[in-house]
């Protein structure tokens, strides 16, 4: 049996799966267009739904206020019948544009953290992080992304933390808005088996009515129904609630293999930091995990980009070009930590720390010719060696010296 540095088995490893929601996504986004145009009455603190035209009484409710929620209104009803309820609702309509924009903005944000994202629609997104932790937690990735989303893109969302995609689906589901709930194998009999059966995700509303008639009313009633019964009354379907009752779910995140223009990540630091060593410790972090990713792509970058935030939200940023194409962790480490002594000024305070690599190529396009020498070719081989170790036994598993520190200072999150 192996074990990783934290002393844990590593014969197998639990996926570590994040579910995003965006709370309210069509009225949140059409709230943050109209007060970006100069509108001084945010629609999502008033009686306010997103729907088609009112003049059709086909048209229906797309998304409601808090507001227009409380006096009974729900998505799919009719705007007919929301007025009959809500007299004062105010009608806006929607723009599929500008929610592709938003949609687009949260998954560039979302592909800093892992590449394997699956769209499962407009406004949720299935992360697969198990490979992509770099020695911190599920936990505190989820509220590190529910931070940065409502302070970068204007809106918030609700994390859902678990082992598999179904959990995190359910976990994302409860409490809204602006929460990070967790959903793993211990807390399924407290958290999810309490639950109305209504509640399970992928559970037909013409299945109800025959649940309640073999007095199954919440999923844990479910849950504890015999696994082969259920199978002879409902089939393959019978077999799916019985599995996803008990938080049985093994499919994986679906997400399409594209070769990236550039890789990046960035870090919103638990806390301030004016020290230059400090932020260079992040930035080794950082450089580890881009260059993870750059091999993985198999691809060598041509430039380096290095981004600093300072706690009065300005923004700085200095490229520069490699003197050759790479995926070396110790080159593109070597070249931020130019960029951050001719960019950063004595004293300030950072909050944020990013790294990013552009001008992409294939590995393959690279000539051996551009190894000056030995040293360079062995220390590739190396990170191939130490990035397989990675791969079997979790990203974790092996660290750099220079990075134990600076894995503490960005795993300190103010959660």
């Amino acid at each position: 049996m192996f074990y990783n540095k934290h002393g844990d088995s590593m014969e197998k490893r639990q996926r570590q799966i994040l579910h995003i929601d965006v709370n309210n996504a069509f009225l949140s986004w059409t709230a943050m267009d109209r007060l970006a145009q100069g509108e001084k009455v945010d629609i999502r603190e008033i009686e306010a739904v997103i729907g088609g035209d009112e003049s059709k009484r086909s048209g229906i409710v797309l998304a409601k206020s808090m507001k227009a929620k409380k006096k009974g209104v729900y998505t799919g009803e009719t705007l007919y019948q929301a007025r009959l309820k809500c007299p004062n609702l105010q009608v806006f309509k929607g723009d599929y544009k500008s929610y592709r924009k938003h949609s687009n903005d949260l998954y560039m944000l979302l592909k800093q953290y892992t590449d394997k994202i699956e769209r499962f629609s407009i406004d949720e997104c299935f992360l697969d992080m198990t490979d992509y932790l770099g020695g911190d937690t599920l936990l505190n990735k989820a509220y590190e992304i529910s931070r940065r989303v409502k302070q970068e893109l204007g809106f918030t969302v609700n994390v859902g933390v678990a082992y598999n995609k179904l959990l995190a689906k359910m976990a994302s589901d409860f409490m809204k808005p602006d929460k990070v709930h967790t959903l793993f194998e211990e807390e399924i009999p407290t958290k999810m088996w309490t639950l109305p059966v209504s509640e399970l995700f992928m559970l037909g509303k013409k299945t109800l009515p025959k649940l309640y008639n073999m007095k199954i009313k919440t999923i844990g009633d479910l849950a504890k129904q015999d696994k082969m019964y259920m199978i002879k009354k409902f089939g393959k379907h019978g077999l799916m609630m019985w599995e996803y009752s008990n938080g049985i779910d093994n499919s994986e995140v679906n997400y399409l293999e594209e070769k990236p223009k550039g890789v990046g990540n960035s870090v919103t630091l638990p806390q301030d930091l004016c020290e230059k060593e400090k932020i260079e410790e992040v930035l080794l972090t950082l450089a580890e995990q881009v260059a993870y990713r750059l091999r993985r792509y198999k691809m060598y970058a041509n430039v380096v980009n290095v981004q600093l935030r300072t706690k009065d939200f300005k923004d700085f940023s200095h490229q520069r070009k490699l003197p050759n194409a790479t995926s070396n962790t110790k080159d593109i480490y070597a070249l931020a930590k130019q960029l951050l002594e001719e960019m950063y000024q004595k004293g300030t305070f950072i909050r944020l720390v990013g790294l990013r690599v552009d001008n992409l190529v294939e590995k393959d396009e690279v000539q051996l010719s551009l190894f000056h020498n030995v040293s360079d070719e062995k220390q590739e081989k190396l990170e191939e060696v130490v990035d397989k170790l990675k791969e079997k036994y979790g990203y974790s598993s092996i660290t750099r010296a220079g990075k134990l520190h600076s894995e503490e200072v960005i795993k300190l999150k103010d959660v």
